[in-house]
């Protein structure tokens, strides 16, 4: 069965950090690119336009799109399809408890659900030195994270990651013994 990861946090709790990780201890974990349809940073994302989103959802291959910063963020069939070739692994990067639940239940593959979570001083720590101009906009998103993990109360997770405290690397082996663990590639 296909498989792959989900990285659920606020802004700068280290979704791309462990990523790189991951991607350090296997190479078949690959990082997703989302689609982007907006302006502002374009790396990790692959920018597309209207014309192509209207088109995906034409198709019915948008899995989860999201409007944030002023964007649209997508994940889409074509694109979970292709990152999956080869018997690779994903690793997909969310915000939103809706993502979450439209991507298990609308893609199927085994998927390992992962909450990534830091403190709103340690996001405002991090964001401008990763080079975000819009601080305050991850300080608001840092909230509105937080109160969709409050309304979500019964979300399972199989990892909990407090990045405060646990390294980048430690969390992606924990990651990955999860993967291998629960996978038939073990």
């Amino acid at each position: 069965m296909r498989q792959g990861i989900l990285l659920y946090g606020p802004p700068a709790a280290g979704k791309d950090t462990i990523t790189a990780a991951l991607t350090k201890l296997d190479e078949r974990y690959v990082p997703f690119t989302r689609l982007k349809i907006g302006t502002g940073k374009t790396q990790g994302y692959r920018m597309g336009t209207p014309e192509q989103l209207a088109d995906l959802e034409a198709r019915g291959d948008v899995i989860y799109r999201n409007g944030r910063y002023g964007n649209v963020y997508v994940v889409d069939r074509p694109g979970l399809d292709e990152a999956m070739e080869g018997g690779r692994t994903p690793v997909v990067h969310l915000g939103q408890m809706a993502g979450m639940e439209q991507v298990t239940a609308l893609f199927p593959a085994h998927w390992v659900r992962v909450l990534l979570w830091c403190s709103k001083e340690t996001t405002a720590r991090r964001s401008p030195q990763r080079g975000d101009t819009d601080t305050a906009a991850r300080l608001a998103a840092w909230d509105a994270t937080r109160a969709d993990l409050a309304d979500h109360p019964r979300a399972q997770w199989e990892l909990r990651v407090d990045t405060d405290a646990m390294a980048p690397g430690e969390a992606a082996q924990g990651v990955d013994a999860i993967v291998r663990t629960t996978s038939p590639r073990s």
